[in-house]
């Protein structure tokens, strides 16, 4: 079977896609958007910047291949007032996400009235 053609800006968007989406995985973006992981790796190893964005908002840089704990600042405890910054930044990110996704409950919900009301068996 032949592979599909994708756009360069399709690439670029579904790296940039995968690197600014928290907690994101190439297996589930790549799920998202139809395309085979291996062919999302190879974008990711191409068009990336080697950045992740975490749940609370901060950017690191690494190979996504690598595992690394997101509570494990690498072994320095965290002072009470950078423990409060980045819980609040990740209670921003969640309300920011819970937003996004009533939103588009209620686009769904009002396409499916759309839809039934067109169903006239």
């Amino acid at each position: 079977m032949a592979g599909k053609n994708y756009s360069e800006e399709f690439r670029r968007q579904a790296v940039d896609l995968y690197e600014s989406t928290p907690e994101a995985t190439i297996r589930g973006i790549a799920a998202d958007l139809g395309v085979e992981r291996g062919t999302l790796r190879h974008w990711i190893d191409r068009y990336g910047t080697g950045r992740k964005t975490t749940v609370g908002g901060a950017v690191t840089t690494g190979s996504p291949r690598a595992s690394s704990s997101a509570g494990d600042p690498g072994g320095v405890p965290e002072t009470p007032e950078a423990r409060i910054a980045r819980l609040e930044a990740e209670n921003a990110a969640l309300r920011a996400e819970k937003t996004k996704l009533t939103t588009e409950r209620e686009i769904l919900r009002q396409a499916a009235k759309y839809f039934a009301g067109e169903t006239n068996w």
